[in-house]
């Protein structure tokens, strides 16, 4: 089986998980130089599955990651958008697909 096929089976096996699939996770981590936070949440529904992140380092600065996979069993792919965005104000979206 190659990479693409391995891919394109994992990521329709997650869009395709039950409502029941939501997850949420907080952690903070303390170090000498100060302490960082970060909290995800996630769910999935009828082919499409998304994800909240937030991680603030110990200087209040913090980088903010939101994703979509959306997949079409029909059409075997997958798509994916996910937008990163900074405390400063800058942002970045990168989008990807995989097809069988």
């Amino acid at each position: 089986m190659t990479k693409t096929a391995l891919l394109l089976s994992a990521l329709m096996s997650l869009a395709f998980v039950s409502e029941a699939a939501a997850w949420s996770r907080n952690r903070t981590v303390s170090t000498a130089h100060g302490s960082s936070q970060f909290s995800a949440s996630g769910t999935c529904a009828g082919g499409t599955c998304s994800r909240s992140a937030v991680r603030t380092g110990p200087h209040g600065n913090s980088l903010s990651a939101n994703s979509t996979v959306t997949c079409d069993a029909n059409r075997q792919n997958c798509s994916r958008t996910k937008t990163y965005s900074g405390s400063n104000g800058g942002s970045a979206t990168v989008t990807g697909s995989v097809s069988r």
